[in-house]
């Protein structure tokens, strides 16, 4: 029986190192470990290049190789023959080698040690059993494509971006039984990714940012490639750590105005998948666990689909038709609430909103919830629609894929964790209702000012 790639891809996790058997042109051999064979398509491999080692100087002369890979459940062995084409040193493939390996070099105590220069691809020309009794295999965790069935069904069922947000995090805690994960949208304008769903974590983080580039978020959303990691590994985390960090720089100042990250202090396996929205990035769904080697293949496969599904309805939300102008300003106005003020405060400079004292959001989001409740305390305006807010200059939304519903949902949500006295409601396709139950006191800080 012929032995596809596909059928050992679990030999390819980097659990077990690898070895490579390589020939100079002069016919003397030399075998060595290698970090990472890593799976590209159902026909090439590629091998992580740290070192300008004896190996490499006989791939350069002699393009041919033996690799032996290991599972690392059944300790089965298999042998592949291999022929050199290309070295990538930059770019999708390279950066996913990257995260995985910054995993192994946690893992093993050797991360001032193991850097990537390049990701080696070679054409995969036979895989053959290395002859052995390998172990019994587990039971497997569970059926990733019965899972994914169940999910795409729930999926399916939703057609506004908030639901399928939800759904999206229900379907992985129910379905694929993931305890922490969050949904993450692009901001193309600051070149960052925030948070508008979690699940799992003490705190939801809604609001909380990524730049692009750091990170297994980052740099998944940035090459647009799914990156997964399966030990721990501190270059690629999260929460207490970049907070730390930014103090030590002398940034502690700016971290009142930065939401913190909701991530695992201890996580030991990391998965991100770009959400792609036709050729546009919408963002990135990621899921963690404390458990070494939790995501596997078969649930990266999984989380693509789920993301081109969550990606397929933010295009759709974005073409959708949307409400007309005349039903932006109804005639009625609303009543003033009664009881104490709600005290109000924007930093013009970067449309930081403050509600009594406590930070709640700034940036595009932060700009909307300005221009509305000014229209509450100026006109008593409660009613309003997405058309209005996208023909709005003042707003700073990108000419572009401005992500609107999501910033939105992200206000939305950030209102009924932080700001009781405030909530947005969905009205219709494109429509939204502003709730006050306080009185508003607002208050408005030009850049220089104190």
């Amino acid at each position: 029986m012929t032995i596809t790639l596909d059928a050992i891809r679990p030999c390819l996790e980097g659990a077990i190192p690898a070895v490579i058997a390589t020939c100079a042109r002069d016919g003397t051999p030399n075998v060595s470990y290698i970090s990472e064979v890593h799976y590209v398509d159902p026909s090439h491999v590629a091998l992580s290049f740290q070192f300008f080692s004896k190996t490499r100087a006989n791939v350069q002369q002699n393009p041919r190789a033996t690799v032996v890979v290991i599972h690392p459940e059944s300790a089965a062995q298999y042998k592949l023959a291999v022929h050199y084409l290309r070295t990538e040193e930059s770019g999708p493939l390279f950066e996913s080698m990257k995260a995985k390996l910054a995993g192994i070099a946690s893992h093993t105590g050797m991360a001032g040690v193991f850097k990537l220069r390049g990701a080696d691809v070679y054409r995969v020309e036979s895989i053959i059993t290395v002859y052995g009794t390998p172990m019994g295999l587990p039971p497997p965790r569970l059926n990733a494509l019965a899972a994914l069935r169940e999910g795409v069904a729930r999926l399916t069922g939703t057609t506004d971006l908030a639901s399928q947000l939800d759904s999206a995090l229900a379907v992985l805690r129910e379905q694929f039984h993931f305890s922490h994960a969050m949904v993450l949208m692009h901001d193309p304008a600051v070149g960052k990714l925030y948070t508008v769903a979690s699940a799992g974590y003490a705190e939801s983080g809604v609001g909380a940012e990524i730049p692009l580039g750091q990170g297994v978020i980052g740099v998944a959303a940035q090459e647009r490639t799914p990156i997964r990691i399966t030990h721990a590994t501190a270059e690629f985390g999260y929460g207490r750590a970049v907070r730390e960090a930014a103090q030590s720089h002398g940034l502690g100042a700016r971290l009142e105005q930065e939401i913190p990250f909701p991530g695992l202090a201890e996580s030991q396996s990391q998965i991100a998948v770009p959400i792609l929205a036709g050729e546009r990035l919408a963002g990135v769904l990621f899921a963690e666990s404390t458990e070494p080697g939790r995501f596997g293949y078969d649930e990266e496969d999984a989380l693509v689909v789920l993301a081109s599904h969550i990606g397929a309805t933010a295009q759709f939300c974005d073409a959708a038709p949307e409400a007309t102008e005349q039903h932006d300003r109804p005639a009625t106005r609303a009543a003033v609430p009664k009881g104490e003020s709600l005290r109000i405060r924007r930093y013009a400079e970067n449309d930081s909103i403050f509600v009594d004292e406590d930070y709640l959001i700034k940036g595009v989001a932060g700009a909307i919830l300005w221009r509305l409740v000014r229209g509450f305390v100026e006109e008593r305006r409660t009613e309003y629609s997405n058309r209005e807010l996208r023909l709005d200059p003042t707003l700073g939304l990108p000419d572009v894929s401005e992500n609107l519903e999501a910033r939105l949902i992200l206000l939305q949500r950030r209102l009924e964790e932080r700001c009781p006295g405030l909530r947005i409601e969905k009205t219709g396709r494109g429509r939204f209702r502003l709730l006050v139950s306080r009185p508003l006191a607002l208050a408005e800080i030009q850049p220089g000012a104190h």
